[in-house]
């Protein structure tokens, strides 16, 4: 993928931004490519929903309150923003504590990265560092940060040095383990099977 080089770190060229697939929808993928802020909101609400309606939930977002940057969302009000997000069809099972979550992480890019949600990877000169600031975020833990970690070396070319270390197994060629693996909706199929069988797998150690 072609790109730009320095401090380590490598950078997807504007006019070579990837066209992401992961809600399987025109309008909210487009926005994931676009939107910085979109892609990282949609990364926290992948957890306990399904990916891709997880991944559609921003572009409901920016239907309903417009603007979604972290300066607008971080200076909303909460209780406002919590109705929005719990609008039917809701942004997520649990649509209330992900609006105070998604708040929370606006605040902070706008604290840490000076409201440049894209800055937060383009800056990172090493796997580590990628990691450690992804995983600064409120809402995002070990594995979630692994998997944005591979999501935005395997389909955005952020990749400083050390960063398939820094995402582990998520950063394995073809493994299709999570939503960094989805580029259409056969590899949306994989994924959902490996997450099935681990969880199986788990169940039965049990």
């Amino acid at each position: 993928m072609p790109g730009a080089r320095g401090q380590g770190v490598w950078v997807t060229a504007p006019s070579s931004r990837p066209s992401l697939c992961i809600a399987q929808e025109e309008t909210a993928d487009r926005l994931l490519s676009e939107n910085p802020y979109a892609l990282v909101v949609g990364m926290l609400l992948d957890q306990q929903f399904p990916m891709e309606r997880a991944f559609a939930g921003p572009a409901r977002l920016a239907e309903r309150f417009g603007d979604l940057e972290p300066v607008a969302v971080a200076a909303a009000d909460p209780e406002a923003f919590a109705a929005l997000c719990s609008r039917t069809p809701a942004i997520h099972r649990y649509p209330g504590s992900m609006a105070t979550r998604i708040q929370e992480v606006a605040a902070h890019i706008l604290a840490e990265h000076g409201g440049d949600t894209a800055s937060l990877w383009e800056r990172a000169t090493s796997g580590d560092e990628l990691l450690g600031r992804v995983q600064a975020m409120p809402g995002f833990g070990p594995q979630k940060s692994a998997i944005f970690v591979a999501l935005l070396g395997k389909q955005l070319g952020v990749q400083p040095e050390g960063w398939q270390a820094a995402a582990g197994d998520y950063a394995q060629a073809g493994a299709y383990r999570s939503v960094a693996d989805v580029v259409d909706a056969d590899s949306l199929v994989k994924v959902r099977r490996f997450k099935a069988e681990s969880k199986a797998a788990a169940r039965a150690k049990q």
